[in-house]
């Protein structure tokens, strides 16, 4: 035990390493953006004292270790900073934008982040199961017609874009046959069943792009593990073979599976911008490219971060639980 827990403290230091990493590439690539906040806002009859003065405002005229060490400890507590889209109407009225005021990065991330957790969330619940029983069936009618067509389905789906399968199932449930609705447009006061209906069609986007990844590594896992001497033992005594593989082999082949579902939740998560931005729906993804256009870049780089950290902390847990 005392081993196991050296292992997870030494997991766990090297994801806080990576972040660290992770975030002065973030802070460096995001301000290489080209274009520039002011410029963009005042437009093409822009003063030079004016473009100064609206940077001096914002705090980009500092140098770039300032503006990062600036970042990183408001980050460590809580606070993303102020949206530069937000705080320029405050910079003429001569106000501050407070913590957790309306510019603040936090306000707008907190409901967002919300949004895009329960699509990652719809996905999975449907995902996960779904690949698993598709999984140990392919394994247990291996080289058989089921088998040959699971494959070559979830190998289409996976090999197609995003947006691609997007507008697929738009054409198919949304506007041949009306059963979802074709935008995601939800909002804070809705019923949990209605933003169900909205949520369905990204949700199963993002399935059909994650399960053939979970389903073929659980196909792999189990059928290696079928030529072991304890399942041939199991087979000899005559236990049937969906019970041979659901109870004998299916835990042993955990680990694998467990890494490749980690992985595929994550993307749940980070993967979210371009099945967003076709349905519009209002999550941390849509938020970011938002943010893009106009270069505001504290909600960009709190945007990063958070995918970022997500796929960092999914894998370390996967590492973790394949582990135990």
């Amino acid at each position: 035990m005392k081993s196991l827990a050296v292992i997870i403290l030494q997991r766990l230091g090297l994801g806080v390493v990576t972040l660290f990493v992770v975030s002065v590439l973030i802070f460096l690539s995001v301000n290489l953006l080209p274009g520039d906040f002011a410029q963009a806002i005042l437009g093409q009859g822009a003063t030079p004292e004016a473009v100064a003065s609206i940077r001096e405002d914002l705090g980009l005229n500092k140098p770039a270790v300032v503006r990062y060490y600036d970042w990183l400890s408001g980050v460590l507590t809580g606070d993303f900073g102020t949206s530069f889209a937000q705080a320029n109407f405050k910079v003429y009225a001569g106000e501050a934008a407070g913590r957790g005021g309306i510019g603040s990065v936090a306000a707008q991330l907190e409901p967002r982040f919300k949004n895009t957790l329960f699509l990652a969330m719809v996905s999975a619940i449907i995902s996960v199961p779904l690949s698993l029983i598709l999984g140990i069936l392919a394994a247990l009618f291996r080289n058989s017609a089921y088998d040959r067509a699971v494959n070559i389905g979830t190998l289409s789906s996976i090999s197609s874009p995003e947006f691609f399968l997007a507008y697929i199932l738009i054409l198919f449930l949304a506007v041949l046959t009306p059963v979802f609705p074709s935008l995601s447009n939800i909002y804070a006061d809705m019923s949990f069943g209605d933003r169900l209906e909205r949520t369905m069609l990204p949700a199963l986007t993002l399935t059909l792009v994650v399960t053939a990844h979970m389903m073929r590594m659980t196909r792999a896992a189990i059928i290696n593990l079928l030529a072991s001497p304890y399942i041939e033992m199991a087979r000899l005594k005559g236990i049937n073979p969906f019970r041979v593989i659901v109870v004998h082999a299916l835990p042993n082949a955990l680990a694998p599976i467990i890494n490749v579902i980690a992985l595929n939740l994550a993307y749940l998560v980070t993967g979210v911008v371009v099945v967003e931005v076709v349905f519009v729906y209002p999550g941390i993804g849509q938020l970011f490219v938002d943010s893009v256009k106009i270069r505001d870049i504290p909600v960009v780089q709190a945007c990063c971060l958070i995918f970022a950290s997500a796929y960092i902390l999914l894998n370390l847990l996967g590492g973790v639980l394949s582990i135990i």
